[in-house]
């Protein structure tokens, strides 16, 4: 019974050992040891927020370069579609710019989107495409775009009257430099290359 009476008598006055705190030096050590658990967190977020942001940028780039070239064969493929026996050229040998003809609706006039031009812009890095209504741009930080013209053998050809398919290739690049790649400036780039074959040129 005085046992129970001397930790209750305890429970309600407790030794002043019992309400003794953290010092200041295991104060200065929890504070260190929680600057440099932080310090490490703070630079795996970073690294991880800069790989996130470059492939970002990466998958932005090549999303951008494969629906431009989707865009491109689908149109170039209409390339000399004439169900209304016009005269006109599906494509015509040109070194500066691509251009598709099609008469699409059938009504035996070339117009608008039906006669569509493609151009590489190297001062602005863009491929515009212009229906009529001016170039617009169609890719933004596009390095490079070539075509070539080839013939029913596979070969270069100068002769519009002669061109069966066409060569396609597209050089992307990232909008912006990534710090830890040292090729081409920093900057990544994607290059597409595409051999379409218009089903109406030639009939």
């Amino acid at each position: 019974m005085e046992h129970l009476k001397r930790k209750s008598r305890e429970a309600l006055h407790p030794s002043p050992e019992s309400d003794r705190g953290f010092t200041l030096v295991e104060m200065l050590i929890a504070m260190t040891v929680g600057l440099v658990l932080l310090g490490a967190m703070y630079g795996v977020f970073t690294l991880h927020n800069k790989t996130f942001g470059t492939q970002e940028q990466i998958a932005e780039m090549q999303q951008n370069a494969r629906a431009t070239m989707d865009l491109m064969i689908r149109e170039v493929r209409m390339a000399g579609y004439n169900p209304a026996e016009i005269s006109f050229d599906g494509t015509t040998y040109n070194v500066s710019q691509l251009q598709v003809r099609a008469d699409l609706d059938g009504d035996g006039t070339i117009t608008g989107q039906e006669n569509v031009i493609y151009k590489h812009n190297s001062v602005s890095e863009q491929i515009t495409r212009n229906i009529g209504s001016g170039d617009q741009p169609l890719l933004e930080n596009a390095q490079a775009f070539t075509f070539d013209y080839l013939d029913s053998s596979g070969n270069s050809t100068t002769t519009s009257a002669d061109i069966r398919q066409i060569r396609i290739t597209i050089t992307a690049r990232t909008a912006n430099p990534d710090p830890n790649y040292a090729a081409y400036g920093g900057y990544r780039r994607y290059t597409l290359t595409s051999i379409v074959s218009p089903r109406n040129l030639g009939l």
